[in-house]
């Protein structure tokens, strides 16, 4: 989280037992039902798991593991701004659209973008944790490479190494 996100929540809680609301836009689709099932096995504490969607998928309820029946919340930047992590697994030209006023302010939200939209922008870092997770400190907007790429990388990287 940037420092300036991570301070202010540090003032709410010590930071041994600070938690995070997490969003995730998309999660009904492919990419976003496999971030959910991911954040389930994750080690993060994750206070409250928010998930977005289309008016095709708002209204309904989605299991989401070990967090229980989870309602889909119609996107709106503001309501996802009220997360301090937000997963984009949506279209490039959505994340072109929402992901920096998601991320924008001190108050903005950590956004973490599975699209190509922000993979060649020089001012995001372009993230496989394992390998580079360094270069998120002071961003509050990361991408990703595709999966393919980052499996590859995965592979490659004691090589390289």
């Amino acid at each position: 989280l940037s420092s300036a996100r991570a301070s202010t929540m540090s003032n709410k809680k010590s930071s041994l037992s600070m938690s995070y609301s997490v969003g995730v836009v998309g999660a009904t689709g492919a990419v976003g039902k496999e971030i959910v099932g991911c954040l389930n096995k994750s080690p993060l504490d994750i206070s409250k798991l928010r998930i977005f969607g289309s008016s095709r998928s708002a209204g309904t309820t989605r299991d989401a593991g070990k967090f229980g029946e989870v309602d889909v919340e119609l996107f709106d930047v503001a309501a996802a701004r009220e997360c301090d992590i937000v997963f984009l697994a949506v279209s490039g030209e959505f994340a072109l659209e929402h992901a920096k006023a998601l991320s924008e302010g001190e108050d903005g939200a950590v956004v973490i973008d599975n699209s190509s939209a922000f993979r060649y922008d020089d001012d995001v870092p372009l993230v496989v944790p394992e390998i580079n997770g360094e270069c998120t400190k002071g961003s509050k907007l990361i991408a990703n490479p595709n999966c393919t790429t980052a499996i590859g990388l995965m592979a490659l990287w004691p090589l390289h190494k």
